[in-house]
């Protein structure tokens, strides 16, 4: 077991990891930051390093970066050893791995020590905390600890789905639904909960029509929902069906969906240039079972209001890992900054820093 204590080792990527990163080494914490492995596995899940905002393309709604060519400022900005392996840009303004890079390189500069590797069991019983990653047999040791892994979206699992992630695919309506392809186009949305019905009547501003599938005859959403999405004539109800296949071309991304009905042998085809998941998240937090308290879902628990404390003094938890509502690039950035502070005080108040 390594002799060395870290004062603060964060664990995840993504706006979270790197903002806590960028203000725990400004406090002269000298963060360890553990961004995930870069495993196709974890890729195909959207937990690769970098975090989920990796995975995507354009990004409108983070302040900062209205529409413009950004080319030169990435150029140096960014190391050339990372810069040569990025896709073109785009000159709209940012992208998600862009902006992600950007994070991560602004964390480097003051001090943060990356490693490209997973943290896959952790002993929080006593101090100092003990971190296992997964290349190495060693232990690490922290006298506090950030969570930053953020969550997963759920897909349905199609391999067309696959193909037209981020040309039509989303997981996410309020991220991406602004955008120019679908606007005044029908647009396809799957689910039946509160989420799925949130997404329906936000695309609603934007397309032509919005089919809401749901696989049975009846939602799960909580009534004052349900009345919203039953009031909105730009929603069409599409009940009892599953979707089979994605569609699309090269050119045009998604150009709709096939379904199947749960009632019969029936199908039909949907035209659409967007297709959105919401069939619920997967927090990333299995290393983390019986360590910390977590709600239902597996989320972890913040246990004191308007902080990012954990069930565990030391521990604090930042980003998607925590948020189960709001899940926005901006969020989790502000919850990286608090949970740095909070690791900071914490360390000061135990005079462990």
């Amino acid at each position: 077991m390594s002799e060395k204590i870290e004062n603060v080792i964060i664990v995840g990527s993504g706006p979270a990891g790197w903002t806590a990163a960028i203000y725990a080494a400004r406090a002269n914490l000298k963060p360890l930051l553990y961004e995930g492995a870069a495993l196709q596995e974890h890729y195909d899940l959207g937990r690769g390093p970098l975090g989920q905002l990796a995975m995507t393309t354009e990004v409108e709604n983070f302040p900062g970066f209205p529409s413009g060519d950004l080319g030169g400022y990435l150029d140096d900005a960014i190391d050339d050893s990372l810069r040569q392996y990025m896709a073109p840009h785009q000159k709209h303004g940012v992208s998600g791995p862009e902006l992600m890079e950007l994070m991560r390189q602004q964390a480097k500069n003051f001090g943060t020590r990356v490693v490209t590797d997973d943290i896959v069991e952790v002993d929080f019983s006593e101090q100092p905390f003990k971190l296992k990653p997964r290349e190495g047999e060693e232990w690490l040791k922290a006298r506090s600890v950030i969570i930053a892994t953020g969550a997963r979206a759920n897909y349905l699992g199609l391999k067309s789905e696959e193909t037209y992630k981020n040309r039509g695919v989303s997981a996410c309506a309020v991220c991406d639904g602004a955008l120019p392809r679908f606007r005044e186009k029908p647009c396809i949305v799957v689910g039946g909960g509160d989420s799925a019905i949130e997404e329906a009547d936000y695309m609603s501003k934007y397309s032509s029509v919005v089919y809401l599938v749901h696989r049975r005859d009846k939602f799960r959403a909580s009534q004052a929902m349900v009345d919203r999405v039953t009031e909105n004539k730009k929603v069409e109800v599409v009940w009892n069906h599953v979707v089979t296949e994605v569609l699309g071309d090269d050119q045009n991304g998604v150009t709709g969906a096939m379904l199947e009905s749960t009632v019969d042998d029936s199908t039909k085809k949907l035209d659409a240039s967007g297709f959105f998941l919401a069939i619920g998240h997967t927090p990333n937090t299995d290393f983390l079972k019986g360590k910390l308290e977590m709600n239902n879902a597996g989320y972890l628990k913040w246990t004191v209001p308007f902080r990012t404390n954990t069930s565990v003094n030391g521990v604090f938890a930042s980003g998607d890992v925590a948020d189960d509502y709001y899940r926005q690039a901006v969020t989790a950035a502000g919850t990286g900054c608090m949970s740095a502070l909070d690791a900071e005080r914490w360390l000061a108040s135990q005079g462990l820093h």
